[in-house]
């Protein structure tokens, strides 16, 4: 292997560099720190749901969240970072795979599809590089006894809930750890209880990160608020914000979770602090895909908080979760690392959820699969001088989810909301309502695009189950759907 010395920029802004794979990967310290020990560990927080809009940086009238709006001010806010599907399994899967959904494995959402065994994830690639590597929340990529477990897929840990439909309920009898059962007193499944699992589920991931504050860690929270049954102990300090509010319960509730996943951010960033880790760990928080119009009524028909409009300028993003326009795909997402991200900027840079594998596998100086399709935005974070090299770009990007197809090329947006049934065409930079469909004005774009489409597909090629027994037990342990919210 040749040697690879740092870019000069790369080793003055960033700190000494490991050369590893060939590539000159940064090992960030402080201006007046030490030469760092290790690589950076890097925490990522994916809130189950959270609208682009539900943050009170972005001028929401509703919702309190002023430790996100804290990270937005000293941090990066993405405007086009999208989802890798609109629903909740396919899109954790292009995230851990570094995949689009015409390649993944997981493309419904059923509740416990697997990966396929072997497959790799952001946890085996980090892994072999020598990372502690945790998950705390909602897997969603393999119910128990099945080929995709978390533990068989790169993380020393995960706790929280493998089957989607178990994780509706806040108040389960259990939830998992490395597919055994972790007992939560007092629970029956539905509303109620005695034991909040989100409440178990992130000391989880505190006890994670102070056992291995000695060492690189990924910290992987896809925690579930303010996702499935509305819920939140009366007891918790963001329920008194809210609860004598003059709206339904539900909203309510869900404004109080969010501000509760807000105060724990807060929480997280204070522990990183305290443990001295603060300065080598970047942090980012975002959504899972696309808010939903929930508590719709006469007076609020994007639903109660309105996930998909513009408080300020009342510009709505087309559709919700489930729907590939951009309000199923268009999510909040903010990176953090104060000393190594420049504070207070807004990235306009195109990017989606398979680009999260080789961004912190290079971030780590781990070597990457062969086989992705998503592209490290290592100089949209650090700038191009830092990385030493120009951001790449997508020529598209491609979801695929049931019946729907959709195509990102530049500003360009081509969708087929029914599989065998007409496309439509939409130019963003004039109509990032998806109003004004232009695809008889252009066709020769939209023939391009749809030839990206019919490349960017093959089957779907799931894992297995060697005894189903353990899932069908999680999904039932769900108890009572009545008010239930959220879906899958």
């Amino acid at each position: 292997m040749s040697a690879c010395p740092p870019p000069v920029s790369l080793a003055r802004v960033l700190g000494p560099a490991l050369c590893v794979f060939g590539l000159a990967l940064p090992v960030l310290a402080q201006d007046d720190d030490p030469v760092p020990a290790k690589p950076p560990s890097i925490v990522f927080i994916m809130s189950d749901e959270l609208g682009y809009y539900e943050l009170s940086c972005m001028g929401h009238p509703n919702i309190q969240t002023p430790n996100v709006d804290r990270i937005v001010a000293e941090g990066l806010r993405f405007t086009q970072c999208l989802a890798g599907s609109a629903v909740c399994a396919p899109t954790r899967c292009c995230l851990l795979t570094g995949k689009h959904s015409g390649h993944t494995s997981v493309r419904t959402n059923g509740g416990a599809t697997p990966l396929r065994a072997g497959e790799e994830t952001i946890g085996s690639v980090l892994k072999r590089s020598g990372y502690a590597t945790g998950g705390f929340g909602k897997w969603g990529c393999g119910g128990r006894g099945s080929t995709g477990v978390p533990e068989q897929h790169g993380f020393d840990t995960f706790v929280g809930y493998y089957d989607q439909v178990h994780a509706h309920t806040y108040f389960p009898p259990y939830i998992v750890h490395n597919s055994e059962e972790i007992a939560l007193a007092g629970n029956k499944g539905g509303r109620q209880g005695t034991t909040y699992s989100h409440y178990v589920i992130f000391d989880g991931a505190k006890k994670f990160i102070r056992a291995n504050k000695d060492q690189p860690f990924f910290c992987y929270m896809p925690v579930t608020p303010p996702h499935g049954f509305f819920n939140i102990p009366d007891e918790d300090p963001a329920w008194q914000i809210y609860k004598d509010k003059e709206w339904p319960e539900d909203a309510r509730r869900y404004a109080a979770m969010v501000t509760m996943l807000d105060r724990q951010v807060g929480e997280l960033l204070a522990l990183l602090r305290e443990l001295g880790v603060a300065n080598n760990t970047i942090v980012m928080f975002g959504g899972d895909n696309g808010g939903k119009d929930y508590f719709k009524d006469e007076d609020h028909p994007r639903g109660f908080h309105a996930p998909n409009v513009d408080p300020k300028t009342k510009v709505e993003f087309r559709g919700q979760k489930g729907h590939l326009y951009e309000g199923g795909l268009r999510i909040p997402m903010i990176a953090y690392w104060p000393g190594r991200i420049e504070g207070g900027r807004v990235s306009e840079h195109l990017c989606y959820f398979p680009d999260f594998l080789p961004t912190f596998a290079e971030i780590a100086g781990a070597k990457v699969p062969g086989d992705l399709d998503g592209i490290s935005f290592v100089p949209e974070l650090f700038g191009e001088a830092a990385a030493g090299r120009k951001q790449q770009r997508h020529e598209y990007l491609y979801w695929e989810l049931g019946r729907q197809v959709a195509v990102r090329m530049g500003s360009w947006k081509a969708i087929q909301p029914l599989r065998g049934g007409p496309w439509e065409l939409y130019d963003l930079s004039r109509d990032v309502s998806e109003q004004e469909d232009v695809a008889e004005a252009h066709a020769d774009i939209l023939a391009k695009m749809q030839r990206f489409a019919k490349a960017a597909h093959e089957p779907a090629r799931v894992g297995t189950f060697t005894d189903r027994s353990k899932q069908r037990k999680d999904a039932r342990a769900r108890g009572n759907i009545r008010r239930a919210g959220g879906g899958r």
